[in-house]
């Protein structure tokens, strides 16, 4: 008689004990040169992402499980992870939030783009001003799924009007992946490019502020938004749906006039924008900004939603994840693990390849995008590749900020599978489900060679140009 199969988890756990006795095997007595703090750190480094990765278990507690013991252990101070919790990265976050969560009570945006769609005729149409959009979005609301949440109501609205199945599945696919690719434009658009930025600070003292970074990323993620959508329009629609008239909506559907309380809301979410823009010129902080327009929108007379209700809507589980990443990679930084990474990179491949910089960031390019397959959240991507792909990379003789760049980028293509990113798993659960797992497949085989070329592109052209050298 044959034995019943093992079951997955148990499998997940035998690979994961390998792993880790392994590595423990490599970093305690096969590697030299490393300090204790050095063994210590990376160490619990590899654990955290074996656990993301093989175990597959929730991010943040492990996120904040590793941030916790690099000091029990001695790796670190404990002042450096208190000091986590009160870092700017987390305190914009919160109050960007909090901005989130009084827009969507108060149905602007919603709005706004009801009204803007209404004024057109066709799929194409409908499909082409939907990509920018969303695109704009990204320079208002933080974190992909909080884009998603508020969003999915315009796709049901628009699904129930046009009542096409293909049309439908088309429109399905559009929203996460325009949400996932236009995030790459906003320094606010995902907690990965807070990271990012905090690890740029940590090496040269300085990072893109929030015009810098749209001047950096904002060309390429628009392009890879448009590509998005015409592919979406070529491979998924014929010409006749295409060109397909929208149906004429009913008077009761006819949108209506913004009220006096939300354009008070649009105006001081502009404003809040505007002061971002002009950062370099006042000189107050991003956070501090955010966290006086949260407190204004958060008032009774000017949103109608008080403070308390409105850090109901603060994802506090994405918070805490970015404080316990930023521990892992202040760790990585502080005790020379980083720099010994790259050291040994640099032995192990030669000189011989620093002399194709195109080569290295090709490299570091592929690897980051194929990365979502294995590690589900964008912000863990990015606290893993930056010190284990970026930094040792740029010993070859890359520019360390233009790879960190690359990872961060890279790291936002996730809607290759449903467990990839929440957007994609929120708009594929609907009932009935407008798309399945060989549609996502289908699209990001398609999408994924375009995307990693002009990454490529933009960082051994484009970007030297516009200040971040390659070399």
């Amino acid at each position: 008689m044959l034995e019943p199969s093992m079951p997955l988890a148990r499998v997940k756990q035998i690979v994961a004990a390998i792993v880790l006795a392994f590595s423990a095997m490599l970093i305690f007595l096969a590697i030299d040169g490393l300090t204790l703090n050095m063994r210590l750190t990376l160490a619990v480094f590899v654990a955290t992402i074996t656990a993301w990765t093989i175990l597959d278990l929730p991010d943040t507690p492990v996120a904040l499980a590793g941030a916790a013991l690099l000091p029990v252990v001695g790796a670190i101070n404990e002042d450096v992870l208190y000091r986590s919790l009160g870092n700017d990265i987390v305190w914009l976050m919160l109050a960007a939030f909090v901005v989130a969560g009084v827009l969507r009570q108060v149905g602007v945006i919603e709005q706004i783009i009801r009204r803007l769609l209404a004024r057109l005729a066709t799929v194409q149409g409908l499909f082409w001003a939907l990509t920018l959009l969303i695109f704009a979005t990204a320079f208002i609301i933080p974190s992909t799924s909080a884009r998603a949440a508020m969003l999915a109501p315009v796709y049901l609205g628009l699904a129930a009007a046009i009542g096409h199945a293909r049309v439908n599945r088309a429109l399905a696919l559009l929203f996460p992946s325009v949400i996932l690719l236009s995030a790459g434009a906003s320094l606010i658009g995902a907690g990965a490019h807070l990271v990012a930025a905090g690890m740029m600070e940590r090496l040269r003292g300085q990072s893109p502020d929030f015009l810098g970074w749209i001047a950096l990323a904002g060309p390429f993620s628009l392009l890879c938004s448009l590509f998005a959508c015409a592919v979406l329009l070529r491979l998924f629609l014929t010409r006749e749906e295409r060109t397909m008239a929208i149906a004429a909506r009913s008077p009761d559907e006819t949108p209506t006039p913004l009220t006096r309380q939300q354009w008070i809301v649009l105006a001081i979410t502009g404003a809040m924008i505007l002061l971002f823009a002009a950062q370099p010129l006042h000189g107050i902080g991003m956070p501090l900004i955010g966290i006086a327009a949260a407190l204004l929108l958060a008032t009774e007379r000017v949103s109608g939603l008080p403070l308390k209700a409105a850090l109901k809507g603060v994802e506090w589980n994405l918070l805490l994840f970015l404080a316990g990443t930023l521990v892992i990679g202040e760790a990585l930084l502080a005790t020379g693990t980083a720099q010994v990474l790259a050291e040994r990179v640099v032995g192990l491949a030669g000189s011989s390849i620093a002399a194709w910089p195109a080569l290295v960031i090709g490299f570091a390019a592929i690897v980051a995008t194929l990365s979502h397959l294995v590690i589900t959240s964008r912000t863990a991507r990015a606290t893993v590749l930056i010190p284990a792909l970026a930094l040792p990379l740029a010993a070859l003789g890359v520019d360390p900020l233009n790879l960190v760049m690359v990872v961060t980028l890279a790291s936002g293509f996730c809607q290759t599978l449903m467990v990839s990113a929440k957007p994609v798993a929120l708009f594929g659960a609907m009932d009935p489900p407008p798309f399945d797992q060989a549609d996502l497949l289908r699209l990001a085989v398609v999408l994924v060679v375009p995307f990693v070329v002009l990454l490529i592109v933009f960082a051994t052209l484009v970007w030297p140009l516009q200040g971040l050298p390659l070399r």
